[in-house]
């Protein structure tokens, strides 16, 4: 065990020796940490603490059990139609005052399989307390593994439900990454998206969709905050600068995207959601998971240099 600002930590390393990675199990299982031939990709911005306890997001945190906002404080679905407060402290909110990213990620509580090899972890979530029923009233685990290869790290997300109940599946990650060459402006990105998902002035989706252009563009002018309908088939975005692109793959389960990069920030975030943004309550893609039955997601991190 290592340790990352008083918690404790888990480092993975590939068999050349090349890629390490870092988790927080007591943080969400946060990745605060990802290095590629001694290269920080991900951006730390306020640190493991500020992520534990104020969900004040950074490296590649979990965002559980929704991905992004809700429309309200509250939801309708899988049969269950549940009032949050807007007084509780264990709900971060964005700039609209409206819920974000899930519950506080101190209340998530992981626990570690045994047999991990040097380059692997495996760990379970068990959703059955009391304090997250409250917040999200379905029996279900959740099972993350995560494996670093050279140049590249691929995580694993597998929600079970209860064998009594069925549970909604909405929840993403949120990968501050960045290319380890040129600055933010010099970055070409190319986004493996299908469709925009429209959005309103409170980043709700409408429920409308737009054409997308599919040619790469030079990050310098932009700033982003989208939402997209992926390709279910492996879609890829991608950043690249200096002969070097980091990817972010959609193997399996991601049928959505956030692209976020706001003006000012070197990071650019590739977000594989499950789910649209506030599809607890408008059901749009949303998919639920019967009894006994699971649902598997999974992505990669990759990068490459040119020849």
């Amino acid at each position: 065990m290592s340790s990352a600002e008083g918690f404790e930590s888990i480092t993975l390393t590939s068999a050349d020796g090349g890629t390490v990675a870092e988790f927080v199990p007591d943080a969400n299982l946060l990745c605060c940490s990802f290095t590629v031939d001694g290269h920080e990709l991900l951006d730390r911005r306020r640190g493991v603490r500020a992520y534990a306890e104020q969900g004040k997001t950074m490296g590649i945190p979990l965002l559980y059990p929704w991905a992004n906002r809700l429309a309200r404080f509250g939801y309708r679905a899988a049969g269950s139609d549940l009032t949050l407060s807007e007084d509780d402290p264990r709900i971060p909110r964005d700039g609209n005052g409206l819920p974000i990213h899930g519950v506080l990620p101190g209340l998530l509580r992981w626990e570690l399989e045994d047999g991990g090899a040097p380059d692997s972890l495996a760990a379970v979530l068990r959703w059955r307390s009391d304090e997250l029923l409250e917040l999200f009233p379905f029996v279900h685990e959740v099972r993350v593994g995560a494996t670093v290869g050279p140049g590249e790290m691929r995580i694993t997300t597998t929600v079970t439900a209860a064998a009594d109940g069925s549970v909604p599946v909405s929840f993403g990650y949120h990968p501050y990454t960045r290319v380890p060459a040129g600055s933010r402006d010099d970055w070409l990105v190319t986004l493996g998206a299908s469709d925009r998902i429209v959005l309103d002035d409170r980043s709700i989706p409408t429920g409308e969709r737009t054409a997308i252009d599919r040619e790469p563009f030079q990050l310098d002018g932009t700033s982003l905050d989208d939402a997209f309908d992926a390709p279910t088939d492996g879609a890829a975005f991608e950043a690249t600068a200096g002969g070097a692109t980091l990817t972010v793959t959609f193997l399996a389960g991601y049928p959505y995207a956030q692209v976020f990069a706001p003006a000012g920030e070197e990071f650019i975030c590739f977000e594989p959601m499950t789910a649209p943004t506030n599809a607890l309550n408008s059901g749009d893609g949303l998919t639920v998971v019967e009894p006994g039955k699971s649902y598997r997601a999974a992505f990669r991190i990759a990068l490459s240099r040119g020849a």
